[in-house]
Formats: C-alpha cells, structure tokens, sequence
C-alpha cells in the first residue's frame, strides 16, 4: 500500500461512527472547505475510497474517528465512538505480569510501553465485513490477529503490533537501543542492519521488531500462533523518521531504502498518548471477538502515560471579528469549539473604556496544534464557513514599523552591495570535511541532527564560512573569479533555541580583497548603523589563519567580528586547491543591532585650523597596533582628535624583533586655533608615554 495516500476514507466505515445522510461527494466537499483537502472519490465494491489530504499539524484525522469527528461538526452530528471494553467473560484472573515484563531502557525513545497477553487465539480469515473495509483503504488482508491490529490503527490513528508470544524469547519485551552489528530479519522477508542510533523491540536475546516501523519475522503471527502480545506504545517521532528513512538493507552496497509504513508516518506526527489503553482495549476486544481466547488481567504498563494538562487559550471575540471580517455570535462560537472536544473554562466582559468579551477554552489531547488565540479563531473559521467571509469587504490598512533588526540588516545589505558582494543562501547542514574547514569553537562539538541531509551531512553549521568558501570555490571552478559572497543567517552552538545565545544570528563573508580592507568593511559598516561603542582590535591565532593575519574585534570589550586571510596550504583547506587567497570574516548580527543608532544627527563643522603630526615608532614585534594607539590616546588628551595607521615596516635598518609604525596624528580645538606650544606638549606627552610603557623608540 502506498504510504503517501495519507488518510484513505472508507465511507461505509466512517458512517459506523457517525450518521450521515448527505450524499458522499458533499461530505468531502464540505470536508474540503474545512481543511480536509479531497484528492480522489472512488468506487470500491459496495463502498467509496475517499483519500483525504491531512496536514502535518492534524495527526488526529488520521483515523477514521478522527475523520468523523470533523463531519460529526459539520453536519451538527454525534460521534459514536464504539465500545472497546474486552468481555469479562473472556478475561482471567491471571495476572499479565505473571507471564512477562516490559522493561524501557531508551526512555527517550520510547516513554511508555503496554503489553497484554491473549491466550488460546485461533488464527483464522477475518469476517467478510472487517476485510471488505481494509481493501477500500488499500491494505490486504492477511488474518484475523494482523488484521485487527490494522482495523484498530485505521480508526483511531494508534499503531499496534502483535508477537507471537510463544516466540519471544523468556517471554519478555526490552525497549532498546539497538547494538552496533546487530540485524533483523523483518516480515518482509528482507535482512535490515541496525544502527545503535535505532529504537527496537527486543525480548532476552534479539532484536523482534523495529519500534515503531516494522516487526521481526521470527515473532510474527502465523497459522500456528496460539498466544500472542499486543504491543500498544508511544514513540519519539524523530526517532521513528530517522529510522524509517535510513535503514539499510544487510546485502549488496548496503543501499538506504527505508521502511515507511503507516505505523511509521503516524508516530512522526505523533500520537494522542490519553488513548493508548482505548486502543489496547479496543484491539483486545475484537481479537476476544473474532479469534476467541483468553485475556490476561491488568496489562503490564513500563513508563507512565504523561497526564494531559493544557494550557487554557483565551479568544478576544472582538479580534476574532477583526481578523475575519465577519460578526460571529458568541453562542455560535461556543457552539463549534465545544463541538470540536474543546471545554470551555471561563467567560468574562473586560471594561477597558469599551467591553472586551473573552473566552477561554481547553483543547482535547487529540488537538495540541490548538496553542494559541488565532489558532482558535482558524477552527471557528473553518467550520462556520469561510464562504461567509465577503470578497470585497476594505481591507484595514496600518502603517508597519520596521525593528532596529530588520533597519540594521538593511543597511548591512547596503554597505556590502556597495562593496561589491553578492548576497549567498547556504545549506544549514554542513558536511565533517567543510565544519573542518573553519571551526572558531573547535572545542564545541557541533550539533547532530537525525536523519541525516544527504550529501549536506547530519550536523549543524556552527559558522557560515565554511559553506561561504564551498561555494566560492564552486564559483571558480565555473570560471566566475574573486566571487565576494556574504550571508546572514542563523548559527547553531547548542539545541536550545530557548536560549538566544545558542542560535545566534551571524554575517559571513568571503572575499579575495586584502585583510586590511576587510578590516575596512568592517568599519563601514560600523559607520553605517551610527555606532558609538568602544572599538578594540586583538590578533587571534587560528589554524586555519595565515600567521599574523588573523583578528578579532571588540565592541564595548565583547568580541564582535572574527577576520583573517586563510592559509590555502592549511590541510583542511589544501584539497580545496582554491586559486586565489582567500581572507573571511563572520561577525554578529545583534551586537550591531545593540551599538546602532539609527537617528541620524547633524553637527556643527569645526569652523577652527586642524594640525597634522608624524610619528615613526621603532616598537618590539610583539606590540601591536592596539596598544600603540590605546597609549597614544590616553597620553596626548582631548586635544587629539585622530589616530591613523599609516604603514608598518620590517626589514633592512630594522633590527631583528623590531617593527616599525608610521602613525599620523590630528589635533583640534573646538573653540579655538591651536598654538604650537599646544601641539608639541600633546606630542611630548605622547613621546614620554610610548617610551615609557612600550619601550618605543622614535625613528627620524
């Protein structure tokens, strides 16, 4: 059966729950228009496949319960949820936990685990009835023990497996991680390789099923099965993608192939946990029913089913009026949301100059996407019909009001379009080879994400530069030089997106331009946003940098930007055989938003003569330029207007260990003409300081 048929309607199945006396083409059409997209109508013997389109947000509509709560609201109809209490007359005394144990080793996996044992089953066909309804849905029928666990998962949407008890080995169920070699042969005759990054069902030997995707073949249910366990649990959805997508058969090139099943696509979307013992007992009852036996009181429950506690969501009835355009009384809206399983908690009439009439609701376990006010607006929607929405009412128009972020990030597009960069958009996922590349944290293991992307790997970049060089090499080898490539985007440190701090937002960017005009960048686009913070420059040796062309800037003393020219002979970077040198830089995008201001101020030109002096410094090569410019500063006073770097020198004349630095230096006075007793006391004082703390010895 094709797993992207999504949800598979039987209409003779549906009408079981509730009444319905519309013709089948107007309940999918209403269905349609209320969020249930109709793909397809057709004829099957007696009955109508109906295939639904669910959206990933309605895991509840991928049962035929579900379905028919939808057109039980509607059509202002009752569901009637059947009864799923196994008969008393069929149940024994003995205990389940006398006979076999649960015992969840990956809680994280898998969070609750519930086993009954039937004895003295008699595997048949299924009646007529139950088969004619799994063929309209496009599963085969196969007995009557696998059959009702599909029925069972059909109508409420809850995956089941059943084992062949007398096959499980000491008769015990382990919920595991599986072990690295470990194999299964699944019952599609198939051998599959686990990974330890895989959720199984094992008893006290082997793996027996694939949690959540596929069962063993050693465990299944056959014509000589007598006794059998019913499984019944809840499993983490990431698990159950990555696992059903990454598979790998035992034989050949071990090529992926995936097990998707529809176990599989409705434990991704997640399962409503309040009805895992409904399902147990509705599947007990029927194999009561149909294959005879006897049940084993009291199922053996490992975990514990999390209680279903919302939070209350408040709707503003007056919003609601607002964002659909339309009055819509306050019993109607009542009416609909209680209809959907909603229970209403309070009501009030808030006076703030006009009255504000709110209502708070509690969604039901089977609706967790209902989180917020517009989410409850939607549902109203929905079901009152948007057809009562007018076309041509005005539209209210406000006047947006764009955030310092999204002002900031503007002019950051400005200052690097005017620097000749073209704008990238990278992958988010980055291969082992390129997170080598260049790593700013080494020491931060970067974060793994399941399953993996492909060629793109299954980790999370933690700096956009490596996929920034990837791409201007890219852009080499089709000839395009020198490609200046920016990005801002998203980083990812930890999996906390509570913390900010985690998932920083970044701009990257590569070019073939020198490290001191990326430096200039850099202080355009400080320029840019009107910061007025502290500026500081410390070197920073990294691997991957050239030696002595490497730095960091601070802004208020908080590391802001990271930029240097990249070592092409460094081995990570070596393979890459890039042309041309290559100097990157990444810096943080709130930081800037932090130091920004955006009002732009006029002040007055100093109507007063500046003066312009040079000094040629002979320093230790360990001084840097930083501490050369602090010294200058805090030694020569108000007066001193400007520091500029204007060369640095090694070489002939040069003493070994030395460097030196030509610097130029302005003077100005705002109320007054400078003397030239004036500037030689600055500059004095600047010759005494630098002599002083840095041992600097001037240069004719």
């Amino acid at each position: 059966r094709a797993t992207d048929d999504i949800m598979i309607t039987s209409w003779n199945w549906l009408k079981e729950y509730v009444s319905l006396e519309t013709p089948v083409d107007e309940v999918a059409s209403r269905l349609t228009m209320s969020g249930l997209n109709l793909e397809t109508i057709e004829p099957v013997a007696a009955d109508f496949a109906i295939d639904l389109e669910v959206t990933s947000n309605r895991p509840d509509c991928l049962g035929h319960i579900g379905v028919a709560r939808e057109a039980a609201v509607l059509f202002d109809q009752t569901v009637n949820t059947p009864n799923s209490q196994p008969s008393p007359a069929q149940t024994s005394k003995t205990r389940t936990d006398s006979v076999t144990s649960v015992t969840i080793e990956a809680p994280d996996l898998c969070p609750v685990y519930i086993a009954r044992v039937i004895q003295g089953v008699k595997v048949a066909p299924s009646p007529a009835w139950m088969q004619e309804r799994l063929r309209t849905i496009g599963i085969e029928p196969i007995n009557n023990l696998v059959d009702i666990t599909n029925y069972v998962l059909m109508e409420c949407g809850q995956p089941l497996h059943a084992f062949d008890f007398d096959r499980l080995s000491g008769g015990k169920i382990i919920v595991r991680r599986a072990r690295k070699g470990e194999k299964i042969h699944a019952i599609d005759h198939s051998e599959y390789e686990l990974t330890e990054s895989m959720c199984v069902i094992a008893d006290a030997e082997r793996p027996v099923a694939v949690a959540g995707v596929m069962g063993g073949a050693e465990t299944e249910i056959s014509d000589e099965t007598t006794n059998v366990l019913i499984e019944v649990a809840q499993f983490a959805p990431g698990s159950i993608r990555s696992t059903a997508r990454t598979i790998r058969t035992a034989e050949g090139a071990k090529r992926r192939i995936g097990l998707q099943s529809d176990s599989s696509y409705r434990f991704e979307r997640g399962t409503d946990s309040q009805q895992l013992h409904w399902a147990s007992d509705r599947c007990c009852q029927l194999i009561l029913e149909l294959a005879g036996g006897t049940l084993l009181a009291e199922p053996v429950v490992a975990g514990k089913i999390p209680e279903w506690t919302p939070e209350p969501v408040t709707l503003r009835v007056s919003r609601l009026a607002k964002l659909l355009g339309i009055e819509i009384p306050t019993d109607t809206i009542r009416t609909i949301l209680t209809a959907l399983g909603l229970t209403e908690v309070t009501s009030s009439q808030v006076s703030q100059g006009t009255t504000i009439e709110t209502l708070q609701f509690l969604p039901p376990s089977w609706r967790r996407d209902l989180t917020r006010e517009v989410d409850l607006i939607e549902e109203v929607a929905r079901i009152h019909g948007y057809h009562h929405i007018p076309e041509d009412r005005p539209i209210p128009i406000v006047a947006g009001k764009r955030s310092p972020r999204e002002r900031v990030t503007e002019r950051l597009h400005h200052v690097m379009t005017a620097h000749g960069f073209h704008e990238a958009l990278t992958f988010s996922f980055t291969p082992d080879d390129l997170i080598e590349l260049f790593d700013p944290a080494p020491h931060i293991e970067a974060v793994a994400v399941a399953p993996a992307a492909g060629e793109y790997g299954s980790r999370l970049r933690k700096s956009l530069i490596p996929s920034l060089v990837a791409a201007r090499r890219d852009n080499e080898r089709k000839g395009n030089l020198d490609a200046r490539l920016y990005e801002i985007s998203r980083v990812f440190i930890a999996p906390n997106p509570d913390d900010p701090t985690t998932q920083p937002v970044q701009v990257g960017m590569v070019t073939g331009q020198s490290f001191a005009e990326v430096r200039g960048i850099l202080d355009a686009l400080l320029n840019a946003v009107g910061s007025t913070a502290t500026v500081s420059v410390k070197p920073v040796e990294l691997a991957a940098f050239v030696t002595g062309r490497g730095a960091e800037i601070l802004l208020n003393g908080e590391r802001w930007a990271l930029f240097g020219e990249l070592d092409r002979e460094a081995p990570p970077l070596k393979r890459f055989k890039l042309r041309d040198p290559l100097t990157i830089a990444e810096i943080g995008l709130l930081p800037l938003v932090d130091v920004a201001r955006l009002i732009t101020t006029a002040n007055a030109v100093n109507p007063h003569q500046s003066v312009t002096r040079e000094l040629n410094f002979l320093l230790d090569d360990d001084v840097t330029w930083q501490q050369l410019e602090e010294t200058i500063r805090n030694a020569a006073g108000s007066l001193l207007q400007q520091v500029q770097f204007v060369e640095q020198y090694r070489g002939k004349q040069i003493p070994q260990g030395k460097k030196s630095y030509f610097t130029s230096l302005l003077y100005q006075a705002p109320d007054r003409t400078l003397t030239g007793d004036e500037v030689e006391a600055c500059q004095l004082a600047v010759l005494t300081a630098c002599r002083q703390n840095l041992a600097a010895e001037l240069r004719g």
